[in-house]
């Protein structure tokens, strides 16, 4: 009896194995993305003035991203208001558009597989403060000041991603000064 049972158990799993196997690279691809993205990294004019930019770029090159763009501006006081809009009601905006009108940025666009989350996990928390405690081997550990002076940015979410580089590498020239007209 136990000998008739065993294929016929064969009979019944194995269509069920087969067809399971069939559906496992869709289940998979819906959680693992092998696509490229794109985010916006900015180095703020804290970071610039600091002398941390080789450092960031190669911090950068070696956690596996691609710079794709690349552009050295110094921000007017109408271009920081335009593209921080969402913070325009908050208390420190005013502070925000003084500081990051003071000096020049760089501003690039990075590459990788899931390059929005890897570069804000590079990049540490917001407080360079909190970032020296928590993520001491993060960039904001390593040149941020503050809250406000954490020395560099990144986009939150693929919409902004795509907002912020479309932002500064699909917008005409007025607006910022490009300090390096090679790059």
């Amino acid at each position: 009896m136990a000998i008739q049972f065993i294929p016929l158990l064969a009979r019944l799993l194995l269509p069920f194995l087969f067809a399971s196997t069939l559906c496992l690279p869709h289940r998979l691809s819906a959680y693992v993305s092998t696509e490229k993205e794109k985010t916006l990294a900015m180095i703020k004019p804290d970071g610039i003035a600091g002398n941390y930019t080789d450092i960031i770029k190669k911090t950068i090159l070696d956690s596996g991203f691609s710079i794709t763009q690349e552009m050295l501006f110094e921000l007017n006081e109408e271009t920081v208001r335009s593209f921080y809009a969402e913070h325009a009601t908050k208390s420190f905006f005013p502070d925000l558009v003084q500081y990051m009108s003071s000096g020049p940025v760089l501003i690039m666009v990075l590459e990788k597989v899931n390059a929005i989350a890897d570069w804000r996990a590079l990049i540490g928390p917001t407080d360079a403060n909190n970032a020296k405690i928590t993520q001491p081997n993060s960039i904001r550990a390593m040149c941020g000041l503050d809250l406000q002076r954490n020395c560099v940015h990144g986009s939150d979410s693929p919409q902004s991603a795509d907002r912020e580089i479309m932002f500064f590498f699909n917008k005409a020239s007025s607006g910022f000064v490009s300090r390096n007209d090679e790059l």
